[in-house]
């Protein structure tokens, strides 16, 4: 297939790599975020087909935008290093797409587990709490599972993709600022993802931190921690509205450069390294930025982007 590339993110966890990436049937970027174990040289060697971008640093999400970049395709699906599309499903995405050209992003129906029970976060799509517009293929959403995602990448890279500042996650920003853009997306339970992560036998409890967004049909965390911010806004120096009230600057780039390794697509321009540190120089994720207090909205210390 022509239309779609898998860009797949990862950090040591090789074993998983191996068992999973053949199973995909369309083009695969592996961005390795500087693994220790040997994952880029393993995979290279035993998937030669699979075209592998070597991170310096762990870029974490914001690995995604890398691969995405370099994909010489319209469309870009993600997946874990545990997860897989099943066949078929990225063709039918992709006709999806080219049918709905007002659509920047479908996700799919997971199933987990060698037994292939239903996430619950699909379950919850399915109930479809904000419609199905006519001039949709499946449900409207705010919200997605990074690996059961496929996007117009020309729309993705459009409004910055993953927030490299994060580090983590992401999906409920990166929805709302193509929403934003005025693009729709949609849930399709025609899509399958098959997730198996190691040491699992059952569908998960819907039990995540506030480090992962889940993909419900919209952004559940709470409004004090919420991180604000629209398209227009990306790409032209202006603040990230937080809801503590603190503004910071918008960074774009990743966390650090990519070399990739392989034949096909030429490597990406080396991304300006980016972070975030508190006053004593040590590097933490901004969604730590502000917590409550006492019932105030006042940050427990100063937080500043590294220069």
């Amino acid at each position: 297939m022509d239309d779609v590339t898998v860009v797949v993110v990862s950090r040591n966890r090789r074993e998983q790599l191996l068992r999973y990436l053949p199973r995909h049937d369309v083009p695969v970027i592996l961005v390795d975020n500087a693994s220790s174990d040997g994952t880029a040289d393993a995979v290279t060697e035993a998937l030669p087909h699979v075209y592998v971008v070597r991170a310096h640093t762990d870029m974490g999400a914001a690995a995604r935008n890398a691969g995405a970049e370099l994909a010489g395709t319209p469309y870009v699906a993600f997946a874990d290093d545990d997860s897989y599309w099943e066949a078929g499903s990225l063709g039918r995405a992709a006709t999806l797409l080219d049918v709905h050209p007002h659509v920047a992003l479908l996700t799919a129906r997971v199933l987990v587990g060698p037994d292939g029970l239903g996430d619950p976060i699909s379950t919850a799509m399915d109930a479809a709490p904000l419609g199905t517009p006519p001039n949709l293929p499946g449900p409207a959403v705010l919200g997605f599972l990074a690996r059961a995602a496929v996007v117009r990448r020309d729309a993705f890279l459009a409004v910055g993709g993953f927030n490299p500042t994060l580090h983590a996650y992401g999906e409920a920003l990166l929805a709302m600022d193509l929403a934003a853009a005025g693009w729709d997306l949609a849930y399709v339970p025609a899509l399958t993802v098959r997730h198996l992560p190691p040491g699992r036998t059952r569908s998960p409890a819907i039990v995540r931190t506030g480090r992962e967004q889940p993909a419900t049909p919209g952004p559940q965390r709470p409004a004090h921690r919420a991180v604000t911010t629209s398209a227009a806004d990306r790409g032209r120096g202006r603040p990230v509205r937080l809801a503590c009230g603190r503004a910071g600057p918008r960074r774009s780039g990743g966390r650090g450069a990519a070399a990739p390794v392989g034949p096909a697509p030429p490597a990406p321009a080396p991304a300006t390294g980016r972070g975030v540190r508190t006053h004593a120089g040590e590097h933490r994720p901004l969604r730590h930025e502000a917590r409550w207090w006492r019932g105030q909205r006042r940050p427990l210390r100063t937080w500043r982007t590294s220069s």
